[in-house]
């Protein structure tokens, strides 16, 4: 079991941290004791010293004054030649030599530390011996005080415990608040998220003002949630137009299949009065309406599944020059203003289909006249084919100009009545501007509605100085 399985970030951090400054404050202390207590050391051992060394030059000198009730405060003796004691001080009076070491003949005194002489206190004592020169012989002078012990004076322990206990809590404290005010902006944006994931997933969390990790962090979150925001907008925005196309799919699918329904119905109930070539004669139409619609929904898939056709270099004077020989008389007129070697990469066949999606257009709504231009226009970037299809029916409103483009849309104005198409064939017009990286508008024109395709061009090798003439459908 691990711990941060189990408690808070803040917790392990505090607990951490105590623990820390408690073994740091601990070892501070116990440095500050051994410190003090090598000194307090070294100074007993250099008193008694002093001391001793102070007996034995008077002893040296024939000045020692018997009993040494000068050094009360002290333990002393003063040992002959033969080893009998022959003056100490009060304490140590009537007892036996402290100790039995004494100085080697290299050195005038030795330290020891004696823990079973006679003392008058108990406990090990540090004891100082030192040769004292006379003419009978070398005298020995021993010095003793008790040793200091660890915690030298209770007093200072306790001080130095408790103040180590102190810094240690204080440190654990600032740690805490530290950690907590470091997490408060952590707190915030958990608390925001919680509340956007209820309410509203447009909002982001706070930037704290430290630029630190928590703010990288808050900056990525913000920039997650608005990539999540603008994916969930895309989502709704497909949802949306996923029921509309279904929508609008179910009712133009309905109406000729119902149409052929009643057909078939009536034919049935009349059997003797419909012959198989009358009947055939009423279903084909909605057969054909309803393999029109079929046909665009799925070059509406396979356009928005990114399915690219074959990429040539596509002359759209030439291009337009065909699809007008080849497509059926018609009862409008035709006025034409076609430049060749306007050349666009692209498939062939797509752009034809979008041609003949704009003629259709037009010419269902034309009152006599279908006006088709193909011009080439210079800019700074890249040169410009422009394809323009208009006619001179009862036009397009400025606000709905964006519908006409939609899936199953018609506009409810003139252009809406006795239309016949399926509603797809300018989204698929534009689909397949998109695709080759152009854009299909409708802009303004004096009368009627004006189709604009602008492709990117690419130059045209045959090119020649009569690139200006009219080419002729």
């Amino acid at each position: 079991m691990r711990l941060h399985d189990h408690f808070s970030i803040t917790f392990r951090i505090t607990l951490f941290t105590g623990v820390t400054a408690a073994f740091l404050c601990a070892l501070l202390a116990l440095s500050i004791m051994m410190g003090v207590h090598h000194y307090a050391s070294d100074d007993t051992t250099g008193e008694i010293t002093a001391a001793g060394g102070r007996v034995a030059v008077q002893l040296e000198r024939g000045e020692l004054t018997y009993p040494l009730d000068v050094y009360k405060s002290r333990d002393l003796q003063v040992v002959d030649p033969s080893g009998a004691v022959v003056a100490s001080t009060a304490n140590m009076r009537g007892k036996p030599r402290m100790a039995l070491f004494f100085p080697p003949d290299t050195r005038n005194s030795v330290t020891r530390t004696v823990c079973s002489g006679d003392f008058p206190t108990p406990g090990c004592h540090v004891v100082v011996a030192q040769w004292a020169h006379r003419s009978s012989g070398r005298w020995l002078v021993y010095s003793a005080a008790p040793e200091v012990p660890p915690w030298v004076d209770p007093w200072l322990a306790a001080l130095v415990g408790v103040s180590a206990a102190a810094l240690a809590a204080a440190i654990t404290y600032l740690g805490y608040r530290d950690v907590r005010a470091s997490l408060r902006p952590m707190d915030a944006i958990r608390a925001e998220l919680d509340e956007i994931n209820e309410t509203c997933p447009g909002r982001r969390v706070p930037m704290p003002p430290a630029d630190d990790e928590i703010r990288a962090m808050a900056d990525s979150v913000n920039r997650t949630l608005s990539r999540l925001d603008s994916a969930l907008q895309q989502v709704q925005s497909a949802l949306r137009h996923q029921r509309q196309f279904v929508s609008n799919a179910s009712h133009d699918l309905r109406t000729p299949i119902a149409a052929m329904r009643a057909e078939v119905e009536d034919g049935l109930l009349a059997p003797e009065e419909t012959s198989v070539r009358q009947l055939g004669a009423v279903l084909l139409p909605s057969l054909d309406r309803l393999q029109a619609i079929v046909h665009d929904l799925l070059t509406l898939d396979r356009l928005e599944q990114g399915a690219c056709g074959e990429q040539c270099r596509v002359d759209l004077a030439v291009l337009v020059a065909a699809e007008l020989r080849n497509r059926r008389p018609k009862a409008k007129r035709l006025d034409c203003a076609i430049k060749p070697g306007v050349v666009v990469i692209g498939d062939r066949v797509r752009l034809a289909r979008l041609l003949t999606s704009l003629l259709d257009n037009a010419e269902r709504h034309a009152r006599t006249t279908v006006t088709v231009s193909v011009r080439h226009e210079p800019g700074e970037d890249h040169d410009t084919a422009v394809l323009e299809v208009s006619d001179d029916g009862p036009g397009i409103d400025r606000d709905k100009r964006e519908m006409v483009f939609d899936r199953f849309t018609r506009v409810d104005t003139a252009r809406s009545r006795n239309a016949g198409g399926a509603g797809l064939g300018l989204a698929i017009a534009r689909q397949i501007a998109e695709a080759h990286g152009g854009s299909l508008t409708i802009e303004d024109s004096p009368v009627g509605a004006r189709f604009v395709l602008r492709l990117p061009a690419v130059p045209d090798a045959e090119t020649t100085a009569s690139t200006g003439d009219s080419v002729s459908p």
